[in-house]
């Protein structure tokens, strides 16, 4: 198991070990690791991408655009999830996942917030409309920095808040 795995499953442990009901991991990329993760662990996992897709079903959408980090967006631990509950997700295309990424790793994660990169976004997110796409998934805590629901032409759905939203009913007892 890699250095970040092993993190990643001794802490699950210890939370189970603690008295934990389920386990919150609080960002999307790092749900790559988490069958690693809960290895071996008693209590569930709330996944990410199963809280949004509950979420984009009960609004009656099934084509949401995907906005992420490349391995969000192009890799199977996110995107298979999005599938199995009949999940059709829309990817931008090569060049707009390169400048999604980009800007999230060069700017967001720096806390620059740049105009044109806003503009960039904006334009991604409707040509995932154009191209199909019913809503757009802000699939990464900070693509919430440049887009929202006042500057995307189709609903958007913020995985940071519809998570912490889950976690909340899940602790509560409400079904999620």
């Amino acid at each position: 198991m890699g250095r970040r795995r092993t993190l990643l499953n001794k802490e699950a442990l210890a939370l189970a070990r603690g008295g934990a009901d389920f386990i919150v991991l609080a960002t999307n990329t790092m749900h790559k690791l988490a069958d690693q993760m809960m290895s071996g662990v008693s209590i569930p996992l709330l996944h990410i991408a199963d809280a949004k897709a509950a979420r984009i079903l009960a609004a009656g959408l099934k084509a949401p655009g995907l906005m992420a980090t490349a391995f969000t967006m192009e890799q199977a631990f996110y995107l298979d999830r999005l599938r199995a509950v009949k999940l059709q997700p829309v990817i931008p295309n090569d060049a707009d996942r390169a400048e999604v990424h980009r800007i999230i790793y060069q700017e967001l994660c720096q806390d620059v917030i740049n105009p044109a990169s806003r503009a960039v976004y904006e334009n991604i997110a409707q040509r995932l409309a154009d191209n199909g796409a019913d809503c757009v998934i802000l699939g990464c805590t900070e693509v919430g920095m440049l887009l929202n629901r006042d500057n995307v032409s189709v609903p958007v759905f913020d995985t940071t808040l519809i998570h912490c939203e889950a976690a909340v009913d899940k602790a509560l007892g409400a079904s999620v």
